[in-house]
């Protein structure tokens, strides 16, 4: 196929993909790369770049938006005083840690062992965006000392092998710590810039073989993927908040936990069966 259809192909796809993410970012808090990661995957295997290192490009890619998404959401939540910095210069350095160590994991792992690890990881954030309860709580105050230091880098690796923010791990450990949701939320905008930017940072190293990585690929972050995505999330997020404020989002989020547990299933199917 030429260049030129196979970029207007993904053109279309990732329109479609980055609106998408865009308006579930804005109805639902969902960070992007929850969705972004299957989405990738499902776009890039389809376009015939079904290589041993396709979820690492679907990785790098997804982180790759977090850090421009991360950074407006920390700087619009900062304006309302909702970041709490105390928590995040405290958290900063394990979760560095342990996205330094997710992407050198992430390099040496096969594509489908990433497959299955997003498969049984995302189940599990779906059962717990359907199921879970504003009230449950571990303590009342986030954890210190060793605690924190197992946690944070836990956070960090976990969410690099699933190319996602600080939102998905971030917002309920927080929560269960006594947490407020909006700090929660603020505050986990603040994880993913720490996930993302060193995360990146890794993955432009990772070299791809030219004939499994689509057009304009850097590393393994996608350039067309990125800047398309970016551009659509940007003019349909705030359409995503419009909805949010007009109407009840508590029955779509569980409508999105049951849509995200079957993407997440349908993931870890195609990583055991092929």
């Amino acid at each position: 196929m030429p260049d030129t259809m196979l970029l207007i192909q993904m053109f279309v796809l990732l329109v479609v993909i980055g609106g998408f993410a865009g308006v579930l970012a804005g109805l639902l808090g969902v960070g992007g790369g929850i969705v972004l990661v299957p989405a990738f995957f499902y776009a890039f295997q389809t376009l015939g770049y079904d290589g041993p290192q396709l979820m690492q490009m679907c990785l790098a890619t997804s982180l790759a938006t977090i850090i421009v998404t991360s950074v407006r959401s920390v700087m619009s939540h900062n304006r309302k005083g909702a970041v709490d910095w105390a928590i995040l210069k405290t958290w900063a350095p394990g979760i560095a840690v342990g996205a330094v160590l997710g992407v050198l994991a992430a390099a040496s792992l096969r594509s489908v062992t990433l497959q299955a690890l997003f498969g049984v990881l995302g189940v599990v954030i779906g059962l717990y965006l359907g199921l879970g309860r504003a009230h449950w709580r571990l303590a009342d105050a986030m954890p210190k000392g060793l605690t924190r230091a197992l946690l944070s880098p836990a956070m960090g690796f976990l969410s690099v092998l699933m190319g996602i923010g600080g939102g998905s791990f971030g917002v309920p450990l927080m929560s269960l710590y006594n947490v407020p949701i909006h700090r929660a939320v603020a505050t986990a905008a603040g994880f993913g810039v720490l996930i993302a930017v060193p995360s990146v940072a890794g993955f432009l190293f990772l070299q791809i073989a030219p004939g499994n990585r689509p057009p304009l690929t850097l590393g393994a972050v996608n350039l067309v993927a990125f800047g398309i995505v970016i551009a659509m999330t940007l003019i349909t997020a705030p359409l995503g908040v419009r909805i949010a404020h007009a109407m009840d989002p508590k029955p779509l989020k569980r409508v999105f936990a049951v849509f995200l547990t079957l993407v997440a299933l349908n993931m870890l199917r195609k990583a055991i069966w092929g």
